[in-house]
């Protein structure tokens, strides 16, 4: 005898039943499987319910596994995102050896609910804005955040491309963030720079925190031409546009392009709401990398300080081989009490130069008020002592003389505090052999 489920083989309705233990999918109709591209019950099964249903990437925010129990049936509406249909569906619990199913028949209600409302009404904004949210919070770091929002954007929205646009300081807008469907050819490398005026009549809305609805691009071809120049060659035909609004200013814009044109109203009255916590992850990415950026650099030198000395050995290549060139800023101390701090910082900086140009392309670090480090992974051993070399004349040339000593290894693979050492040694070694051949100058107290 087969599943009790198996009976709803022909039903022109959604069936569908899933493990409510682990979400995973055990079998879906021939009318679901149609509907959701599936060929036979074996290519669904295993498959998460959230993920197949409606496009999530964890369990759905309006999952009614908890309200379910056997011989009852749970009756309610909700609206498709994925398919972007209106159900009714009736839920119910089914136990068999041992494991608990969930059971569901959705009845398409998109006709009977359009002749009485439009499909906007029943979009249920608030639930769509909340699953995505949700999503955006469930993955560390800002960047990847914004990125799992645009994708569930993305699906739930059935369109092409999802997009951010952020204003730069040099008034121009630059594509930050980009989804793009399958098959879909990525713009965003494409679109850096573009300047203000192509969007001049977008902004125009935009004051108001309104959105802008391009139902056909052909409409707009001499309305707004700078907009078509731009849009026409990638081929899109629709798309939805609302504002980024932080502290009453406009920041830069988002949207989507080629939804389906019946949800292109539902969109712009949920891009209304979306706007804000858009702008506002956008405000929070920005200040994770002003304090990550105040964690590992020095504010002085823009150097990186110790933190980030230590992440960035934790990622060298041990293989291959390593310089390392230990500085000491010399009369720093005298130059700060007879001329004040301001001198003493313009010193550290005219060092920092110096170390800049020597080893560019090599991390460099602060590690005190007067001691630098650089760090050079797989660079040559006759290179080393080429740009130390540099240094020393231009360091003589722009007035901030420092103590200098340097090791090399062919390989990486060795106990650092040992290699760092050695060139800490042989930096003292050169600052006594100065001193020595000028006693006249002051100097600071050796090392104890």
């Amino acid at each position: 005898m087969g599943k009790i489920w198996e009976f709803y083989e022909d039903l022109e309705e959604i069936v569908y039943v899933s493990d409510i233990d682990t979400y995973e999918m055990v079998y879906m109709n021939r009318w679901a499987r149609e509907l959701y591209g599936f060929r036979s019950v074996k290519d669904c099964v295993g498959k998460k319910c959230y993920k197949v249903l409606h496009g999530c990437f964890g369990p759905c925010a309006f999952c009614t596994n908890q309200e379910l129990g056997a011989g009852r049936f749970k009756e309610w509406l909700h609206y498709n995102a994925l398919l972007g249909k209106y159900y009714s569906l009736k839920d119910t619990l089914i136990e068999e050896d041992g494991r608990h199913y969930r059971m569901e028949i959705a009845i398409d209600m998109t006709v009977q609910k359009q002749q009485s409302r439009t499909i906007q009404e029943y979009a249920e904004n608030e639930e769509m804005i909340n699953e995505g949210l949700r999503i955006a919070r469930s993955v560390s770091g800002p960047d990847r955040s914004i990125a799992a929002l645009l994708e569930y954007l993305g699906h739930a929205l059935c369109s092409d491309r999802v997009y951010i646009f952020e204003e730069t300081k040099s008034k121009t807008l630059d594509n930050t963030y980009e989804w793009c469907a399958p098959g879909v050819a990525p713009q965003k490398d494409k679109l850096q720079g573009v300047p203000f005026d192509v969007v001049k009549l977008w902004y125009e809305h935009f004051i108001d925190e309104k959105t802008v609805i391009i139902a056909d691009l052909e409409d707009i071809r001499y309305s707004d031409p700078r907009v078509y120049a731009y849009l026409k060659p990638q081929g899109i035909h629709s798309l939805v546009v609302g504002p980024l609004i932080n502290d009453h200013q406009t920041i830069g814009f988002y949207g989507v392009d080629d939804p389906p044109g019946d949800m292109l109203g539902h969109i712009s009255v949920m891009f209304q709401i979306l706007g804000h916590f858009m702008a506002a992850m956008l405000e929070n990415r920005d200040l994770v990398k002003r304090l990550e950026h105040l964690s590992f650099y020095d504010h002085l030198t823009e150097f990186g300080n110790r933190h980030a000395m230590n992440a960035h050995i934790a990622s060298m290549r041990k293989e291959e081989s390593i310089g390392i060139l230990y500085c000491d800023v010399m009369g720093l101390k005298r130059v700060n009490d007879a001329e004040g701090h301001e001198a003493g910082d313009q010193l550290l900086s005219r060092a920092c130069q110096c170390l800049r140009k020597a080893f560019d392309g090599y991390p460099l670090f602060r590690l005190g008020g007067d001691e630098f480090l650089a760090l050079c992974n797989g660079i040559e051993e006759e290179e080393l002592p080429r740009r130390v070399e540099i240094l020393k004349k231009d360091m003589w040339e722009h007035n901030a003389l420092m103590a200098l000593g340097y090791t090399w290894r062919p390989c990486g693979d060795m106990d650092m505090d040992l290699l760092l050492a050695e060139a800490d040694d042989r930096m003292y070694e050169d600052k006594r052999a100065y001193y020595q051949a000028h006693p006249d100058v002051e100097r600071r107290a050796p090392r104890g």
